[in-house]
């Protein structure tokens, strides 16, 4: 039998909306919670929609919307002759509980594989700009967005847009948009010797996309996986977010060190390589190497996923063939990318993989990751088919050719004795090698305090690195704003190395560093 209809004042519902919020959604949401929290018990008729509205000095109608409401989502019940009512539900409420046992609460966690991810260091400050603000100098792996025919590309996308507005509203092939595909198949042919049909190619939503669906699919729980060491944090981070192990394995001059690999882990169950331009010591991945490499994969029963990040970038001879074009047996995994070619909010990247993972690497991309927006990949293909895409390559690979002289020119004018730059053959960045005695990522902190944003080479290393360095990146940074840029990096490693010795001093010795970037 329900129990007597109190005044709502009286268990202490009064209304007090903030602005803007509607007086029927304030008393819905404040009876709701008196439900929730046990202040209006199961049974318990609540007055009138009338007399309710008398009492709050509010209209009909507003108690009439917050009741049907609450009815609505089962929290009242209605019925002629009986009134309205508190529904019976089981709600637990910690006053139930006995005073000297308080109620057992189990805090929701991450899983193993989540809490190993989320301990992945990875970059963040500077390189997610907010509207308005400036980068600062140096940012490495970004393309010359101020360089970038914007307007051009708007053209394009409203032509396309026009045109086949309607084909593109529909599901679109998981793999990605066809003529893309093909215009993918025939570009990495003739640009990266990448022996390839259309139906290899997956389009996925940028490099780090490919490289978390290759190891989803490619990888168990448990598999150990050979990283380059110093590599690229985000196929790290991939790795383990398949609850693989990434085994460190060291690079020298010719790149990969595939004995090394062998002794560490030779039942590895894939190696991720950027063999045409190593990220981040620039090296290249020597013939015999490749060939070593990619007997190793036949032999193990494994996968090599070739990164070639920014291979369009070379400016002494010819671009360098992919690994991919060498792999006879179907053990590579080629990845690329039009983000750092383009602008990086395109988002555009793909996969070539073998035919025998075809069928597997499109289900992967069906049911395991975000499809790229069919009206971008459409406008891509024709700025791809008109000659624009060949075009911008070619005057971005002599702008940076440009750029990075200045910056090496202009460091080694100003930064003696602090930081020596090597010049890079190919690629969207140099490396800057340190006194031996110097913590690079304590340069690093302090170069952004003077909006310079380099990145420590120990940053991308999973054992210590032989000799400290910093990672700048010239694609992205004018001429113009070059010197003035070496100039304050000259005054954050100046003060770096003040400090340094400082610490020094006062422990007597070397002093711990952070972990930052």
């Amino acid at each position: 039998m329900p129990q007597h209809s109190p005044s709502l004042a009286a268990v202490g519902i009064t209304l007090d909306p903030a602005p803007g919020v509607a007086i029927s959604r304030h008393l819905y949401e404040r009876i709701r919670d008196a439900i929730l929290s046990g202040q209006l018990r199961p049974g318990l008729r609540l007055p009138s929609s009338r007399a309710l509205a008398a009492e709050l000095g509010v209209s009909r109608t507003t108690t009439v919307t917050a009741y049907e409401r609450l009815r609505d989502e089962g929290y009242l019940d209605g019925r002629v002759g009986a009134g309205t009512t508190v529904a019976l539900l089981q709600i637990p409420h910690p006053a139930a509980a006995p005073v000297h046992e308080p109620p057992r609460v189990r805090q929701p966690r991450l899983s193993a594989q989540g809490a190993a991810l989320a301990g992945v260091r990875w970059r963040m400050r500077h390189t997610m700009d907010g509207p308005g603000s400036g980068p600062p100098a140096f940012p490495v792996g970004r393309p010359a967005i101020d360089a970038f025919p914007a307007e051009l590309w708007g053209k394009v996308v409203a032509r396309r847009a026009r045109r086949s507005a309607g084909s593109l509203l529909r599901y679109q092939h998981p793999a990605g948009y066809q003529p893309l595909r093909e215009a993918i198949a025939a570009y990495v042919g003739m640009a990266r010797a990448v022996r390839c049909a259309p139906e290899q190619v997956l389009v996925v939503g940028g490099a780090q996309a490919g490289l978390s669906l290759a190891a989803r699919l490619l990888l168990d729980p448990g598999d150990d996986a050979w990283m380059e060491d110093p590599g690229y944090y985000g196929a790290r981070g991939a790795i383990i977010a398949a609850g693989a192990t990434p085994v460190p394995v060291p690079v020298d001059t010719d790149g990969l060190d595939i004995d090394a690999g062998k002794a560490r882990a030779p039942h590895a169950r894939i190696a991720y390589v950027t063999p045409s331009h190593q990220f981040p010591l620039g090296v290249t991945m020597s013939l015999p190497r490749r060939l070593a490499l990619l007997d190793w994969a036949r032999t193990a029963g494994s996968y090599v996923v070739e990164d070639d990040y920014d291979s369009e970038y070379r400016y002494v001879g010819d671009p360098l063939p992919s690994l991919q074009g060498l792999d006879g047996a179907g053990r590579v995994v080629y990845v690329g990318s039009f983000s750092k070619v383009l602008f990086p909010a395109l988002r555009i990247g793909y996969l070539i993989v073998p035919d025998e993972l075809v069928d597997a690497f499109t289900a992967g991309q069906r049911f395991a990751a975000a499809h790229v927006p069919a009206l971008e990949q459409a406008a891509l293909t024709d700025f791809i088919a008109d000659g624009h895409f060949a075009r911008h390559v070619r005057r971005m690979r002599a702008l940076y050719a440009g750029r990075g002289a200045a910056l090496v020119q202009a460091a080694r004018q100003e930064l003696d004795g602090l930081l020596s730059v090597t010049p890079a053959h190919a690629g969207m960045h140099v490396i800057g090698w340190l006194p031996q005695d110097r913590d690079d990522r304590a340069a690093a902190r302090q170069a952004a305090a003077y909006d310079v944003d380099v990145q420590s080479l120990s940053a991308h290393a999973q054992e210590p690195a032989e000799r400290p360095a910093l990672l700048l990146g010239h694609a992205a940074t004018p001429e113009p704003y070059i010197v003035p840029a070496v100039h304050r990096l000259a005054a954050s490693l100046t003060a770096s190395a003040q400090s340094a010795r400082g610490r020094r001093a006062e422990l007597g010795g070397d002093g711990g560093y952070g972990e930052d970037l």
